[in-house]
């Protein structure tokens, strides 16, 4: 049985003087000046579930033919903090990546949050995402439901199985429950159709896959796909094989960041 307590008024005691790591305040806390390219979009991210589906989203725009898809690519390395640099926190408020600009308009268009971005470029480009009510209707179903529903995926099954200090029977039982019902949602939904959303590949299979393709294929959490009994989600499993196999993916995947000055 655990000794906490529970206080009256919850108190932070792990103040640190380091920029970088979690505090119970937003905003900036260092001045910064990030570099600033020649391509249209500018993207500040990390080779996360979340900064994956953007590299994805880009190199599946060219994969297309779509030309003006082009973008710099800046490592945010949220171990050090970057993310709380001014420039940073200007782009994204929230302090967290992938955060991007889009400076072929005048003035230039901030856009954060993964969600948001995916859906910023399949509008601008008329691509990924069907023009049919229905068929669009559908991918933002479960655009929304991807950002809804990782959260218990990364900062719940991720967190407590495999970066907590200690084992604990309570938080691991209650993420990998609720994983297992998103991963078996996933897996009658696609047993009934090839993509999520449907008969066409869209944004809502470049904001899950990086999530929930990658836990089935072992690439998120090591040996959570043993611990989660994956291979039981047949028709997830193809999915996330075939998702992985497309050239825009495995590009997005590949792509080399450019560091930040120091």
């Amino acid at each position: 049985m655990s000794d906490y307590e529970l206080p009256k008024v919850w108190k932070w005691e792990d103040e640190k003087d380091e920029r970088g790591g979690n505090r119970p305040d937003a905003g900036s806390r260092f001045d910064q000046t990030l570099p600033v390219g020649d391509a249209p979009f500018q993207l500040y991210s990390l080779g996360t579930p979340n900064g994956i589906k953007i590299t994805v989203m880009f190199e599946e725009l060219k994969e297309l033919g779509i030309e003006e898809a082009v973008y710099d690519l800046y490592r945010i390395h949220i171990g050090k903090g970057d993310q709380f640099g001014s420039d940073f926190v200007e782009i994204n408020p929230n302090s967290k990546i992938p955060a991007l600009f889009d400076q072929s308009v005048e003035p230039r268009v901030d856009i954060f949050e993964s969600a948001s971005i995916l859906l910023y470029l399949a509008e601008k480009f008329n691509a990924l995402i069907p023009t049919d009510i229905h068929g669009r209707t559908e991918t933002m179903n479960w655009l929304f439901w991807q950002i809804g529903s990782a959260p218990y995926v990364g900062g719940g099954f991720g967190h407590f199985f495999a970066y907590a200090p200690e084992k604990m029977k309570y938080p691991i039982d209650r993420f990998t429950m609720e994983t297992k019902r998103q991963l078996d949602l996933l897996d009658k939904t696609l047993a009934e159709r090839p993509y999520v959303a449907g008969d066409d590949y869209t944004i809502a299979d470049i904001a899950i896959w990086p999530w929930y393709g990658r836990l089935a294929l072992g690439d998120l959490y090591k040996g959570s796909d043993e611990f989660l009994n994956v291979k039981e989600y047949t028709h997830l499993m193809e999915w996330a094989k075939r998702i992985a196999e497309r050239p825009g993916v495995k590009k997005g995947l590949d792509v080399e960041y450019q560091k930040l000055e120091d």
